[in-house]
């Protein structure tokens, strides 16, 4: 997944660049540009013909900084949101939703479509400051030839990934530096409660699980189901990604697979869901309105799904036949309520830290 690929299918998390909203052509103030400047992750990714057709319409050209982590491009946008580096950023999940808005980092804005998002992705209803855009969900996947190799069943549940049959074949990303890593350790808490999710990660840790920064690392350095992981000798055959990598393997394998190299073990699944909002203090908040409406669009909600491997958020949105043939969504994931998150993450990623890393 690295390449626009697999970060792709890490989707949602990641990575976010920071650069001055630069002045019109014209010599004009940054307030009347028409350039509209879009902060976000790496994975960020549309087709050319659809950025084109919206560029067309709305007359904005549209400039894309991406680079760094999800959480930590959370934390520059806020340290810069008096003079904000961008006038929209996308990326922000409900991992990280209340840390931006409790440091007032988005404006309120009601993108037109808003009507159109599905009931559950929808957030900060009463003030509007974000806008949802995609969701994915967080698991753990394995190596079917690993499985098949080991006439081993793969690991269907949270409560599997404890057995002695698992020992030492899990790779997690860091919870305090990995949106997926996160994510994972959210799926737990949301599974075995306030009392239960710490006892789990003692016996997670028992039984071998090994830990890295990211998903990049986790993905295609120590999983052997990945191509990266396959050249690099990797011996992890199960690994925190997400249910949408699976797709991304066929698609982008060279040769191409008749079927998914890798499998999703749909009992470990957390629900991830990706925002955008208008920066407070954008310079060009009118070109900001504009882009967050055309984030909600039938068209770039249905081109997403192949570009940057999430699922869309707006009633109706068409998914290509290969996205959900090889990536479903899971069909009972694990969520938290935003406020649950808000109350306790900094708590439980501190607390992971000491129990899991030291």
């Amino acid at each position: 997944m690295h390449t626009r690929t697999f970060v792709a299918a890490a989707v949602g998390l990641g990575l976010v660049t920071l650069s001055a909203c630069g002045s019109s052509d014209d010599g004009g103030s940054a307030a009347d540009s028409k350039t509209v400047t879009l902060v976000s992750h790496d994975s960020w990714a549309v087709s050319k013909s659809v950025l084109a057709e919206f560029e067309k319409q709305s007359g904005y050209q549209v400039k894309v900084l991406k680079d760094g982590d999800a959480g930590q491009a959370v934390n520059k946008a806020i340290l810069t949101k008096d003079n904000p580096q961008g006038d929209v950023f996308f990326g922000v999940d409900n991992t990280l939703l209340s840390r931006a808005l409790d440091n007032g980092l988005f404006q309120s804005y009601e993108a037109k479509g808003a009507d159109q998002v599905l009931p559950e992705y929808r957030a900060d209803q009463d003030k509007h400051r974000v806008t949802p855009v995609d969701t994915g969900d967080i698991c753990v996947n394995y190596d079917k030839a690993y499985f098949s190799a080991h006439k081993l069943t793969p690991p269907a549940s949270f409560d599997d990934l404890l057995k002695p049959a698992y020992k030492n074949l899990l790779v997690t990303e860091n919870a305090a530096t990995s949106s997926p890593g996160l994510g994972f350790l959210l799926g737990t808490a949301a599974k075995y409660g306030d009392g239960g999710w710490a006892d789990y990660w003692k016996k997670l840790k028992a039984n071998g699980v090994k830990v890295v920064d990211g998903w990049e690392q986790a993905y295609n350095e120590e999983f052997s189901g990945s191509a990266g992981g396959k050249k690099a000798g990797a011996d992890r055959p199960l690994v925190v990604s997400y249910a949408s990598s699976p797709p991304a393997e066929v698609i982008y394998g060279d040769p191409k697979p008749t079927t998914a190299p890798t499998g999703v073990s749909t009992g470990t699944c957390f629900r991830q869901v990706e925002y955008a909002g208008l920066l407070s203090n954008a310079a060009n908040p009118e070109g900001g309105k504009a882009l967050l409406d055309f984030l909600l669009t039938e068209e770039f909600q249905q081109d997403m799904p192949l570009n940057m491997f999430v699922y869309p958020v707006r009633k109706g949105a068409q998914v290509p036949a290969e996205f959900t043939k090889y990536g479903p969504q899971a069909k009972d994931p694990e969520t938290l309520d935003p406020a649950k998150i808000a109350d306790n993450r900094d708590d439980w990623v501190k607390s992971w830290t000491s129990l899991v890393l030291k």
